[in-house]
């Protein structure tokens, strides 16, 4: 069998068991349950209140602008911190020292990170289906735009986070260097309230990045077309969003792949003892 073929093979069967052992595992368990569970209280509790020039409620607006920005989150965070961690516990630098290693490792990330969405979402959307009305406006047209916003949205973002992983210098940064721009853009990308509301510099910073564009894409999968009218231009801008999401996804795929190797190169027996002894002096 050809090496990378197999690599590639091994990275499937990583990622698959990785997601296997996330869905038995209390504290994942856990953590699907507290997240579902605090955003369908929130649109619970404001499932009265109307989206100003419109005739939509809260939950129908908000939920498929939740939907993007969750994948958003989970695919450039996941992978930085998993990268970070595995290159302190020594996980990278097995990997490299197999033939094509870090293909495998690479192919194991990109199918649990993009698998682990599945529950994700589905612990959010199937109960909001019984909670709120009128979620789903166009019907199989809205699950096939869904779904092309999705795939596109994860080859915008999951580069995101591997370059993300590999420049931060320890676990401990991730928050800073990811988590906390993430939630930034999360704020001003127009995903609880219309981008209408926001200062005109901050709906163009919000346009430069893939959150906004995916909140929008899932919206328009979701709402009747009237509702486009309280977007920036009144309509959906479905080629502006393919173009900026394919624009967020090449640069990935070209810069994602040099960062990595660059970072793997770096790995040796010193680096992982000096990251780890790094990541014991912060714990203290």
């Amino acid at each position: 069998m050809n090496p990378k073929m197999h690599a590639i093979r091994v990275g499937l069967s990583r990622g698959w068991t990785e997601l296997k052992q996330s869905l038995r595992s209390p504290q994942d368990q856990m953590f699907y349950l507290i997240t579902s569970a605090g955003i369908l209280a929130y649109l619970w509790f404001r499932r009265n209140t109307e989206i100003e020039g419109t005739d939509l409620l809260l939950p129908s607006f908000a939920m498929p602008s939740i939907l993007g920005a969750m994948i958003a989150f989970g695919v450039v965070i996941g992978p930085a911190y998993s990268l970070a961690m595995e290159r302190e516990d020594g996980t990278l630098l097995r990997s490299k020292a197999v033939p094509h290693g870090m293909l495998g490792y690479v192919t194991g990330q990109l199918t649990y990170q993009s698998a682990n969405l599945v529950p994700s979402l589905a612990s959010i959307l199937i109960p909001s289906f019984f909670l709120f009305d009128n979620l789903m406006h166009k019907g199989v047209s809205g699950w096939l735009t869904m779904l092309w916003v999705v795939v596109l949205g994860l080859l915008a973002t999951l580069p995101i986070g591997i370059i993300i992983g590999s420049l931060v210098p320890g676990v401990q940064k991730v928050g800073t260097w990811g988590m906390f721009p993430i939630l930034l853009l999360a704020g001003i990308s127009g995903i609880f309230t219309t981008m209408d509301s926001l200062w005109g510099w901050v709906k163009v910073v919000a346009q430069i990045f893939p959150m906004y564009w995916m909140a929008l894409g899932m919206r328009s999968a979701f709402l009747p077309d009237a509702a486009a009218a309280v977007e920036i231009t009144g309509s959906w801008r479905t080629l502006e969003t393919v173009g900026v999401l394919s624009l967020w996804a090449v640069f990935g795929l070209v810069v994602a792949p040099i960062v990595l190797k660059r970072m793997a190169q770096k790995q040796s027996g010193s680096a992982v003892e000096a990251a780890r002894e790094q990541a014991g002096q912060w714990l203290r």
